[in-house]
């Protein structure tokens, strides 16, 4: 057995690097340095300098040696494989320094608080120990620079790619609507990045001190719910620090109840904290069970990277996700209220045709009376269809100035005409996506009528005063009252419009014709005026419905809606008689005379209200004290207002 020989040696510096003296090394470093510029990755440059070592330091074989939690293993070798001289190698990383031993010679390429590394040789004749000693001395700082910075390229190179694919993920994530599919989405993506077995998001349910994990294979429903104490996850989110494990090394660091609830078994684990735009902690990241290894330093940065990203496409997707819902509730809210009410078979026939044609594209010409509906009509259609979440706008032609018609629903520019002080979209646009609903479109003027074919044959539109073509999608739906086909023959109304719009024609029945539904229409407006009023819905009499039923009523459901708003406002009783109809109705069942048009809505209301007071004092035989009662007033204020309004009055001893 040899002696063992130790030399002293100059620890080894990384800062300064000059060439070796020794004629005999400059080939090797000449080598060195030039692979460390043309390689990409480490494994490249050892491949191609090992071989060249061993012959300018004599020896047999060469090794790069890294030490891992104490244990030492070969990461590149030339020549035949040799057991490594693990003491040796030990004390050159103590004392930092080369040192060679029984014909074994080894210089630490890094200091004890870095990755640990040794350049070491095997020496063909031991006699050269002392020339072997020295040249590595001289070769180690050379090769770690090399090393060093072909490491640094293949970081820089990776930790770009890995932002590149962070940045491409996090722009899917971005397009996310919904939180089930999107938690689905980054698992996925951070197990494919950093190639782990599985991955979960963990969202704190702060006021129930629980974790909720989704998603959780082997979990019901796929989702774990574990105390926010509990296990690495819980210590996450107490510290608000990244967390790595390695059972091997820390077997009690996981909680194995979890392992046994999901039959699965932990060794490797990555958790790091999810933070929200505020900076507040709100969940975790974690990954499990590394492919290949154990999760590096840089696993837990690029996990943390991701981990930013995702805290902000889960707060966006979770906005948008109310968002969606108030939405899809303000639509189901609005689809409640639009109802045909109505048992006839007129009204059933009606909604045969708008459930075969609501979620179509055609489009639909409305015809009826007015009252009769026809807005009701359009609503069930758009809410029937497709587009119900998507805007419904209701334009009413005949309240259209012809001077503007194109720019109310084209839109315009701005400085298109002396008010448009800035660019304005028209109602076409407003119904992107949508219906568009043309009330009283018999109305609209012949040059109007001209544009809106346009639009509708081209699906585009351009704003008045504007020159880029906009494209709609808006449905369009229209209504009259008027005979457009008497007006096609007049001239009055295009004959190319007319047979676009009336692809398909609803009819509305007038009410008169449908004398069935007339009690269930009261019954519906009264029960909602009167909630909306806070009062109890009162009852209808016998001869209180004969008289609705005897009623014409020729401003169709509109009229009975509006008597059924100042039945519920106005009267008093829980109970309405025939006689509670005749300031409304007249006694022969005829409309009461219409209002006269050129008084003013102050005098309109006075004359109503005296005429309402005369006939509540008639309705009680002149007892005032029961008529303030029913009007819901004192009888003192009930003479103060007949004064007010400058009725006679006669006090009586009632």
């Amino acid at each position: 057995m040899q002696s063992k020989t130790r030399h002293p040696a100059t620890p080894v510096s990384t800062n300064d690097t000059p060439l070796p003296d020794d004629p005999a090394l400059l080939p090797a470093a000449a080598e060195l340095f030039r692979l460390a510029t043309e390689c990409e990755e480490v494994a490249e440059l050892l491949r191609g300098v090992l071989p060249a070592l061993p012959e300018s330091i004599n020896a047999d074989y060469v090794a790069l040696a890294a030490a891992v939690a104490g244990r030492w293993s070969v990461v590149a070798e030339s020549g035949k494989a040799k057991p490594l001289p693990i003491d040796l190698l030990a004390d050159v990383l103590d004392r930092e320094r080369a040192a060679a031993d029984s014909g074994w010679v080894a210089a630490p390429l890094t200091s004890r608080s870095q990755q640990s590394e040794a350049l070491v040789f095997h020496l063909s004749q031991t006699k050269n120990s002392d020339k072997a000693l020295a040249a590595a001395e001289r070769l180690a700082p050379i090769f770690h620079r090399a090393v060093a910075g072909v490491r640094r390229r293949a970081d820089d190179r990776r930790r770009l790619h890995r932002l590149e694919a962070v940045l491409e993920i996090a722009a899917q994530w971005n397009q996310a609507r919904e939180v089930e599919p999107l938690l689905v989405q980054m698992a996925e993506a951070a197990t494919r990045l950093l190639h782990a077995d599985r991955a979960s998001i963990f969202l704190w349910d702060r006021p129930n001190h629980t974790l909720v994990g989704r998603p959780a294979l082997g979990a019901p429903g796929g989702e774990l719910r574990i105390r926010d104490d509990r296990g690495v996850v819980g210590e996450v989110i107490r510290t608000g620090q990244p967390r790595r494990v390695d059972t091997g090394t820390e077997p009690e660091a996981v909680d194995r109840r979890v392992d046994t609830q999901l039959r699965y078994k932990t060794r490797t684990l990555l958790c790091v904290p999810l933070r929200g735009r505020s900076g507040e902690l709100f969940g975790a990241f974690e990954l499990i069970n590394k492919l290949e290894g154990t999760f590096t330093k840089e696993d837990e940065e690029a996990l943390g990277e991701l981990a930013e990203h995702a805290a902000v496409a889960l707060e966006n997707a979770q906005d948008r996700q109310q968002l969606l819902t108030a939405n899809r509730q303000i639509t189901k809210e609005a689809a409640e209220k639009v109802r045909l009410i109505g048992q006839s078979p007129a009204v059933e026939a009606l909604r045969s045709i708008i459930r075969r044609v609501a979620d179509t594209d055609l489009a639909v010409l409305i015809l009826g009376e007015n009252g009769a509906g026809k807005e009701v009509v359009a609503q069930s259609i758009h809410y029937l269809s497709r587009r119900r979440a998507q805007p419904f706008v209701a334009v009413n032609c005949a309240a259209i100035p012809e001077s503007v018609d194109e720019s109310e629903l084209c839109g315009h520019a701005q400085g298109a005409f002396t008010d448009a002080r800035e660019a304005r979209a028209g109602k076409f646009e407003r119904a992107a996506g949508g219906t568009l609903f043309l009330d009283e479109i018999g109305d609209l003027s012949l040059a109007c009528q001209a544009k809106l074919l346009r639009v509708i044959e081209e699906r585009v539109l351009v704003r008045v005063g504007g020159s880029t073509p906009i494209h709609t999608d808006a449905r369009l739906l229209a209504a009259t009252n008027q005979n457009l086909a008497e007006m096609v023959r007049e001239k009055r109304f295009r004959e190319d419009l007319y047979f676009r719009l009336n692809v398909v024609a609803v009819e509305l029945p007038p009410l008169r014709g449908r004398g069935e539904d007339i009690l269930l229409l009261v019954e519906h407006f009264l029960d909602d005026f009167c909630r909306r009023a806070r009062r109890k819905t009162p009852k209808l009499s016998a001869a209180a419905k004969k008289r609705l039923l005897e009623h014409p009523w020729p401003g169709n459901v509109r009229e009975l809606r509006n008597l059924m708003e100042r039945l519920a406002y106005l009267s008093t009783e829980d109970r309405i008689e025939a006689e509670d109809l005749a300031f409304i109705l007249s006694p022969r069942g005829q409309t009461p005379p219409a209002a006269d048009l050129d008084q003013s809505l102050a005098d309109a209301t006075t004359r109503f209200q005296s005429e309402y007071i005369l006939q509540q004092i008639g309705r009680s035989g002149g007892n005032m004290s029961l008529a303030a009662d029913r009007l819901g007033l004192h009888r003192s204020n009930l003479y103060r207002k007949m004064r007010q309004l400058e009725m006679e009055t006669r006090p009586t001893s009632q």
